[in-house]
């Protein structure tokens, strides 16, 4: 299983004790303790700027990531990579009701891959597994870490996603801590296409992208748990609104997908906006 555990981007007494307390077994698992037998917060966002970018990478260079049991969406020794982007719209609790406009919009960046079916004893809806998770607010990652299973999120040193006239522009840089690094430029261009490395998962650009958006649950490996996590959740993409993207020759940087042996081709597309919510969270 994948190793989840979170390291400060910047080193020093402030970043240790953030570590101490994202690491921290004990406070997770009195929370669970706490929670068992109450009903989970729905959680809400009004989400904008959603931008999707998907890679084939090699499917059993992925195999650490997954689940026992878990069986991806492969085609010809290929599976779809999606990196996921967007700004958080006053993300927090539904019970909150007209406060949340209170609570902050954090940027996130989400790193997954595709299941062909649900896990057993899971809920058989369409199922991503997490691989990483960047938001670039330090207590909405504490929160992840302290009060979800399902999302363990990382911080980033720098973060920005610049929607322009003519183009979009993702930075995402670690420092020194866990987040993974990303730098890459989207021109908005008038009309999709199709990569022909593409054609085994859709038969259209539109078909693909129908797929790449339906998404109900998540799953994330817990090699400190020795378990699965599960996440429900709610996002109804609104596919007219859908507009397509062309990745900038030259302007890719990701360790990661190189390691996986991403493809040079990407199907990318952007969402203006999108009601998000977390239904639940839970170990299987």
């Amino acid at each position: 299983m994948m190793e989840q555990r979170y390291v400060h981007p910047r080193a020093g007494l402030y970043g240790a004790l953030i570590e101490r307390i994202a690491n921290c077994a004990t406070l997770a698992r009195t929370r669970r303790t706490l929670t068992r037998h109450l009903p989970f917060p729905v959680l809400l966002s009004d989400v904008v700027d959603v931008v999707y970018a998907t890679w084939l990478v090699d499917a059993e260079r992925v195999q650490s990531f997954l689940p026992k049991g878990a069986r991806l969406w492969v085609r010809d020794g290929r599976t779809p990579f999606t990196v996921l982007s967007y700004r958080h719209g006053h993300f927090g609790p539904a019970l909150a009701g007209p406060l949340r406009r209170c609570f902050p919009s954090p940027l996130q960046s989400n790193w997954r891959l595709y299941l062909e079916n649900p896990l057993p004893h899971a809920p058989d809806v369409p199922t991503v597994v997490f691989v990483k998770n960047i938001i670039d607010n330090v207590w909405y990652v504490l929160g992840t870490r302290v009060f979800s299973d399902s999302l363990p999120s990382h911080l980033a040193r720098r973060f920005s996603l610049t929607i322009a006239e003519r183009s979009i522009a993702l930075d995402l840089h670690p420092g020194a801590g866990s987040a993974p690094r990303l730098a890459m430029t989207l021109a908005r261009q008038g009309s999709p296409s199709l990569p022909a490395r593409f054609d085994a998962f859709g038969r259209t650009w539109e078909e693909l992208v129908a797929r790449l958006t339906l998404q109900d649950a998540a799953v994330v490996p817990r090699a400190d748990l020795d378990a699965v996590a599960l996440g429900t959740i709610r996002l109804p993409i609104d596919l007219d609104s859908v507009e397509p993207l062309a990745l900038e020759r030259g302007t890719l940087e990701c360790p990661l997908l190189d390691a996986l042996g991403g493809t040079v081709e990407a199907i990318c597309f952007r969402v203006p906006k999108v009601r998000f919510e977390v239904l639940s969270d839970r170990l299987l």
